[in-house]
């Protein structure tokens, strides 16, 4: 296979078996190609190169899912780059704009590699082929989904293409994509996957966790019916709230439980942390020692004042999600040094942590309590009001709060929307729900976001690679 050299990035062949379970285990040597795809472990390990891709890539996610909406907010004013992406000042040559393109692209050619060298593979020999056929399809559904949403149009590769034929390949259309990638893809990993995992494979797709993101989907797309059927589906598929909310951010406990359904997933000490703890940590003392977090970090991503403000007195989801200060096992409460550029900090990813940038905290990529207020969103838009409340309030009174009663549809949705915004902060959800919604745009106005900025920039190094506004223009505004 040729390697690629214009806007897809070459998967290099550095593939792992993991685990944290699965993702623990270290790279194994280089090899070729033409060697590499041939016994059943040759396809798992190129299946968890797409995995680790995604590793690197969800480091950064939340500057799109959430600093870029209205409840995350760079108040580290040294940190230029993040401020840009706050404020819409953000162009076509930020480093994070090109190396989410490379990653998701890098990410897509190794599944594409994978689909076209398994399609003839022997079962005998691949016994677990279905497996890594839908694992693939998962995987590169994520990243197209990602994508479309980012960028909105770009280019629709499902197969391995010559650097030639790469230079050639335009933009196609964020419907065609849906409809003929990521739709198709998420349906065929949903009847391929396994329901679930033991052992070194816990923390792998599953049928679920690819149902959970068809309803996303469909939800974006305003497939109401459709994204009800598959939600009702999930929630037979014996997933459950946690009974505490803030134990799905204790990172000393299993994250595989009831609630769980996909994460990123990252272990400390083996070189495959995350970033998120020494990212959103305040560099200050009593913070740092209360938490047990060791090394040097960024002050990042502070929860706005808007943010504080729309947690209902009660709501038992407020102290981990918005802080500004910490209280000791004596109710000391320190607060956050007065002049310090930081001076709200969330708790979600706060863990101990030995070393700069290794922390064990995951990424949450959808969970049970969103797939329920998914459900009862398609519900509402469905007419079936009742219902819907019925699942909005297994989350809200899970948070402490008082059970809705009856209320109109348009109602129920804004108390959707609602609780969508105080569960899910932190989860890179906020902002593309704002969009979805069509209510980005109202609330994002008074800091800087014009009508087009519902996608970002295309990367500068792609538009001059391409060099054919014929077929790879620039999203409109940011020429």
């Amino acid at each position: 296979m040729k390697k690629i050299i214009s806007f897809i990035i070459c998967a290099p062949l550095v593939l792992a078996s993991c685990s944290k379970s699965f993702i623990e285990k270290q790279p194994v040597s280089s090899v070729a190609v033409d060697v590499l795809y041939k016994t059943d472990k040759d396809f798992q390990d190129a299946v968890v190169g797409c995995y680790r891709t995604l590793q690197s890539q969800y480091q950064n996610f939340w500057q799109f899912g959430d600093l870029r909406g209205d409840d995350v907010e760079e108040q580290w004013t040294a940190a230029l780059d993040l401020m840009r992406i706050d404020n819409f000042t953000a162009d076509n040559s930020e480093t994070v704009i090109a190396s989410s393109w490379q990653n998701y692209y890098n990410l897509i050619n190794r599944a594409n590699t994978i689909l076209d060298k398994i399609k003839d593979a022997d079962v005998a020999v691949v016994k677990n082929k279905d497996r890594h056929i839908a694992e693939a399809e998962f995987l590169r559904a994520i990243a197209y989904f990602d994508l479309v949403r980012i960028f909105g149009d770009v280019p629709m590769l499902t197969a391995p293409i010559s650097s030639d034929d790469a230079l050639k390949k335009g933009r196609d259309k964020v419907d065609a994509i849906y409809n003929e990638v990521i739709i198709k893809d998420l349906l065929d990993a949903a009847g391929r996957l396994p329901a679930k995992y033991t052992g070194s494979d816990v923390g792998r797709a599953t049928s679920g966790a690819a149902k959970a993101m068809l309803g996303r989907v469909y939800l974006t797309r305003k497939d109401f019916p459709k994204a009800e059927a598959v939600l009702q589906e999930v929630t037979t598929m014996g997933y459950a709230l946690l009974p505490n909310y803030n134990d799905l951010f204790d990172y000393t406990k299993d994250e595989h439980h009831s609630e769980y359904i996909f994460d990123i997933e990252y272990e400390e000490g083996i070189g495959l942390g995350s970033i998120f703890t020494s990212n959103f940590c305040p560099f200050v003392a009593p913070v740092m020692t209360f938490y047990g977090v060791t090394g040097s970090t960024g002050n990042h991503g502070s929860p706005t004042a808007k943010l504080f403000a729309a947690f209902p007195d009660g709501d038992k989801r407020k102290d981990i999600t918005v802080a500004r200060g910490v209280t000791d096992a004596n109710g000391v409460f320190t607060p956050l040094p007065a002049g310090f550029g930081m001076q709200a900090f969330t708790k979600k990813f706060m863990t101990p942590m030995k070393t700069s940038n290794d922390s064990r905290a995951n990424w949450k990529v959808i969970r049970y309590a969103d797939v329920l207020l998914m459900y009862a969103e398609a519900l509402n838009e469905n007419g079936k009001t009742p219902q819907a409340i019925t699942y909005l309030n297994q989350v809200h009174t899970r948070a402490g709060l008082t059970a809705y009663g009856d209320m109109p549809q348009a109602t129920t949705r804004e108390d959707i929307y609602l609780e969508r915004r105080l569960e899910l902060s932190y989860e890179g959800v906020r902002w593309f729900d704002l969009v979805r919604t069509g209510r980005a745009l109202d609330s994002m106005k008074p800091v800087g976001m014009k009508t087009y900025m519902t996608v970002f920039p295309l990367p500068l190094g792609q538009i001059q690679i391409m060099n054919d506004p014929s077929i790879f223009p620039q999203n409109e505004g940011y020429n």
